[in-house]
């Protein structure tokens, strides 16, 4: 059955990004925060998938039949994948990565209030800017434009 406008990805390519979302950010009862593969996350996960679609697709077939494999497998699989690199598994990592990242019980356990970034802003830690200098030293690398 070919993906539909509302479920852009096969039921079998569904199922491979549910099992590697979960394998790549596992749920942590310690840090009391859901995996990837959670069912917000993963609504989400499958929402955002947008510009990056060919790319997941490609990289999901990369991983065969990942949810298939037992869990130990599938880390190694998983990790494999990631040495291999490529922009298609840029892209898979991002989108998961992304998403994971925007639930408010994972802003919650790192410290961060679950808001968006603006009107309010964040607070961020000023750095040594003396270590650009060397950039600004160097002549320029560019042609002028007319």
């Amino acid at each position: 059955m070919p993906p539909s406008s509302t479920d852009p990805l096969s039921p079998a390519d569904t199922r491979t990004l549910h099992a590697f979302a979960g394998t790549m950010i596992p749920a942590s009862a310690a840090y009391g925060v859901p995996g990837a593969d959670d069912e917000l996350i993963f609504a989400d996960i499958l929402k955002s998938l947008g510009r990056d679609l060919d790319d997941v697709r490609s990289a999901l077939r990369r991983l065969g039949a990942f949810a298939d494999l037992a869990p130990e497998r599938r880390l190694e699989a998983a990790n494999a994948l990631r040495a291999a690199g490529g922009l298609d598994v840029a892209a898979l990592s991002r989108v998961v990565l992304l998403c994971y990242y925007r639930d408010d019980r994972v802003m919650l356990s790192l410290g961060q209030e679950p808001r968006p970034p603006f009107p309010k802003g964040h607070v961020v830690e000023q750095g040594d800017w003396s270590l650009l200098d060397p950039v600004k030293r160097r002549a320029p690398f560019y042609r002028k434009v007319s």
